[in-house]
């Protein structure tokens, strides 16, 4: 089977340093916050569509325990120190995970330490279909929808990674990119990586018949 060589290169990592804000930028700086251990909040609730970057987010949090996992295995006791929780897509959650949840909030809430809960969902609080009483409580803390970035907030940050990397980006490349290849910032800023790196080993300039070359089939 035929497969894009640029297919085959693995995205970074997400990371909360990588992840392009667009029009998020509050809720970025609060989940910074909270991973330097200064919250701004103790329940953090984002929604948004598929593409607007809630699974980058939380895998932005890879030492963190997973909230209903850490309710169900230790009986609602929160650690000694400073923590933080995550939950993905909790109108997925089933019932017993939803009261464990809620149950959880209660106990952050009441805690002195910096225990943090971050969540996302499809939907605003009032429109999730889960329990009314944890809809409230996500509601109670900070909330933030995440708005996708357009294609000028995208070609505007493919713009700036270059730059920050020592090189003009020309418009064609850009726009061969976002046509042909998965179009998440963190995929998108890697292909871009791997372009510059091709570029630098072969000493030639950053165009679109290098993109191309580069992007050519190979059998795999």
């Amino acid at each position: 089977m035929k497969q894009l060589i640029l297919d085959l290169i693995p995205p970074p990592l997400p990371t909360l340093d990588n992840f392009v804000p667009g029009r998020n930028g509050e809720a970025l700086k609060a989940l910074l916050d909270a991973a330097s251990g200064n919250p701004s909040a103790k329940i953090l609730y984002l929604w948004g569509t598929e593409s607007s970057g809630k699974s980058h987010l939380m895998q932005s949090f890879p030492a963190v325990e997973s909230a209903p996992e850490y309710f169900a295995s230790h009986a609602g006791v929160l650690p000694d120190g400073p923590g933080y929780f995550v939950v993905d897509d909790v109108h997925s959650l089933t019932e017993t995970h939803q009261a464990g949840i809620f149950n959880l909030i209660n106990l952050i809430n009441a805690s002195q330490m910096h225990h943090v809960l971050i969540a996302t969902g499809n939907a605003a609080p009032r429109d999730l279909a889960i329990r009314r009483d944890l809809a409230s409580r996500l509601g109670q803390g900070l909330v933030f929808q995440l708005i996708p970035l357009s294609d000028d907030e995208k070609s505007d940050a493919l713009r700036a990674h270059a730059r920050s990397r020592g090189f003009a980006l020309r418009e064609e490349v850009i726009a061969y990119l976002l046509r042909h290849s998965r179009r998440d910032m963190a995929n998108l800023i890697g292909l871009l990586d791997a372009l510059d790196q091709h570029s630098l080993e072969t000493g030639r300039e950053i165009t679109l018949p290098l993109l191309r070359e580069l992007a050519q089939p190979t059998l795999v």
